[in-house]
């Protein structure tokens, strides 16, 4: 069986730096808000080219946290409105309602998967005042249309950066192209921990010792609660593992685009779209989805044949109960992805052997 993802052989291919890393810390005895995550806010903080990083939680937290600072900084307010790709994970448009704020669902297009910079202006009303742009599976979402566009009318311009650690728009990388931009570190993602994890990155000072306030229960200074907080900090363990694999993102990156233009070059079925060379060779390949109008018949042909894929995502954000309210909302194109897309098992670890089956298996779908 190809698995989709296999986790243990992601961590095997750094287990010894990794189990070293993680033994300094229990040898340290400083197990939260330490040297290690000192050190690995300042190292991907370089890295992504912006002058703070901050750790929290999970991705989810970044997320919420931003939008959370943004409101104490007085750049938001209850009620305000968030432009918004629909074909987003659901994290994306939980962070904006968690914060009183309204979600505002802009279509995708569907040869990269990425807001339509064409319909944005449409969407902004005088109650408009962020964007937030996903860079989906691992490909960049900023356009110069969505620069000029945030720059014109005021807008904060935020970046849910979960699935493209590394992801390139021209000399600069994804992470610091916007206001601010929350990452994830879930360990299935191209920079993950051994656990749940979390950043943000920005140029903005006050909203970077915002986030760590809010993130360390509303406090700057111990038992000084200025704000009304929550916990969510990076642990040293992860933050050292974290930067173990840092150290390797460019090389496992530039892996994943050589397994994605091999499926490009030699995928040819009439049954699958897949995407362009030009997207294949601008991502950073968290997922490689193709549509296929017989999704669950194409999913068990590749299973009979040993290979594990995952759908993401089976239901949009606007049909999921919780947002019940927005269920009227026309999204064709967003419901024609999320009713047509597979992913194919796309990592480091694959062996040629592997991509070669995945390649023949998909070609003998029919």
């Amino acid at each position: 069986m190809i698995k989709f993802l296999d986790l243990k052989a992601v961590t095997a291919m750094h287990a010894d730096e990794i189990s070293a890393a993680v033994q300094r810390v229990v040898d340290s005895g400083w197990y939260l808000q330490g040297n290690e995550n000192k050190a690995f806010a300042e190292e991907y903080a370089r890295y992504i080219g912006t002058r703070y990083c901050v750790g929290c939680g999970n991705g989810l937290d970044a997320l919420t946290l931003i939008l959370r600072a943004y409101k104490e900084m007085g750049r938001l307010h209850d009620g305000d409105e968030v432009i918004v790709p629909a074909n987003t994970y659901i994290a994306t448009i939980l962070a904006i309602t968690e914060n009183n704020l309204t979600p505002v669902l802009v279509e995708p297009r569907i040869d990269t998967f990425q807001i339509d910079d064409s319909l944005i202006e449409r969407a902004i009303t005088n109650r408009t005042h962020a964007v937030m742009i996903v860079h989906l599976y691992g490909q960049c979402a900023y356009t110069e249309r969505i620069h000029a566009i945030c720059h014109n009318h005021n807008l904060l311009l935020i970046e849910d950066n979960a699935q493209a650690h590394g992801c390139r728009y021209n000399d600069r990388l994804t992470g610091s192209l916007g206001n601010a931009a929350a990452h994830s570190f879930y360990p299935g993602k191209n920079l993950g921990a051994l656990g749940d994890g979390g950043a943000v990155t920005t140029d903005d000072e006050e909203l970077a010792t915002m986030i760590g306030t809010l993130g360390n229960y509303g406090s700057e200074r111990k038992y000084v609660f200025d704000y009304k907080g929550r916990n969510s900090r990076l642990d040293e363990i992860q933050a050292a593992v974290l930067r173990v694999k840092l150290k390797y993102l460019d090389a496992d990156n530039a892996r994943r685009r050589s397994i994605a233009m091999q499926y490009i070059e030699n995928i040819d079925n009439p049954l699958l779209t897949l995407p362009s060379a030009h997207y294949c060779q601008h991502s950073v390949h968290h997922i490689f989805p193709v549509l296929c109008s017989e999704r669950e018949r194409l999913q068990q042909h590749l299973l009979k044949q040993g290979i594990q894929t995952m759908i993401h995502y089976p239901i949009p954000p606007h049909r999921q109960q919780c947002y019940a309210s927005m269920s009227t909302l026309s999204l064709p194109v967003t419901e024609r992805i999320h009713r047509e897309e597979l992913s194919l098992p796309l990592n480091p670890t694959l062996e040629q052997e592997e991509i070669e089956r995945i390649i023949e298996a998909a070609n003998s779908f029919k």
